[in-house]
């Protein structure tokens, strides 16, 4: 766009938007390029006959047969769901009970308490899985699937806040006024006007939390004891040993199952606005 149709835009009141700049479109289509033309490789070598990941010779599901027939990736993929199921509901019931009690705190305490719920947002997942695994050693908590469920609900618990605490914000306080100038007790509130309205906000929020839970590798590799590899550390050892269409075919799996719950989240999303 030439400045002279920009001054024009301008003085309609319109500002100049980032697709009115030269080389935004280039950019975008570098960005997107780097970031999603590695899945597509991933994708399409999983089909690829050759054992040799990146020598193509023909297509073949067969690799798909191989990966869900594999006794052991059912085990680690059990273990990852395991995990993830448990983290999720123990998470999000937290979840909802801060999201509650953070609306009733001064706007002080309520900072606060948010800055130290929020943390394992901001902490690189490298650090909490050192402290998580010092913790547990100091303790005595032995390695495996409880101690990489505990860590999990740990650092699922803001991720499952976010959605719920903004559907909470959204709700009007005079819903609860009403409802009470009406001689509904507090339980009776919860019950019949606070968890309806929460409802999209906490399944969001669950989705989230599971999907966070289910692609952990870090935190899982570091806790990991004698029967508690999940799936993600599963491809892991796949890959040390050697990179083989399969690894391809399951990460395809997985890649699948986050697209499907992060849409599902996103629609949970717009739904509550």
């Amino acid at each position: 766009m030439t400045q002279e149709s920009l001054t024009r835009r301008s003085r309609r009141g319109v500002g100049a938007g980032l697709r009115d700049f030269p080389t935004f479109r280039a950019v975008s289509y570098i960005v997107f390029a780097f970031l999603y033309l590695p899945l597509v490789f991933v994708v399409a070598y999983s089909f690829n006959s050759n054992r040799v990941v990146s020598v193509w010779r023909g297509f073949t599901f067969s690799w798909y047969s191989e990966v869900l027939g594999n006794d052991a990736i059912q085990r680690a993929l059990f273990n990852s769901l395991r995990i993830g199921f448990v983290a999720t509901i123990v998470s999000v019931v937290l979840a909802t009970g801060l999201a509650i009690g953070l609306l009733t705190m001064a706007r002080a305490g309520r900072t606060f308490a948010w800055t130290l719920i929020g943390a394992p947002l901001i902490i690189p997942e490298i650090v909490f899985a050192i402290g998580t695994l010092s913790l547990f050693v100091q303790s005595r908590i032995p390695l495996g699937v409880n101690a990489i469920t505990l860590a999990h609900i740990a650092f699922c618990i803001p991720f499952a806040l976010l959605p719920i605490r903004a559907r909470l914000r959204g709700v009007d306080p005079a819903v609860y006024e009403a409802a009470a100038d009406l001689g509904a007790n507090e339980w009776t509130i919860f019950r019949r006007i606070t968890m309806p309205l929460l409802a999209p906000g906490i399944v969001a929020g669950a989705l989230l939390a599971f999907i966070i839970s289910l692609d952990d590798f870090i935190v899982s590799y570091f806790l990991a004891g004698p029967g508690g590899t999940t799936l993600p550390v599963y491809i892991f050892g796949m890959i040390r040993n050697a990179i083989t269409p399969g690894v391809n075919a399951l990460s395809t799996l997985m890649l699948i199952a986050s697209i499907l719950i992060v849409s599902l989240s996103y629609l949970l999303a717009r739904k509550r606005r």
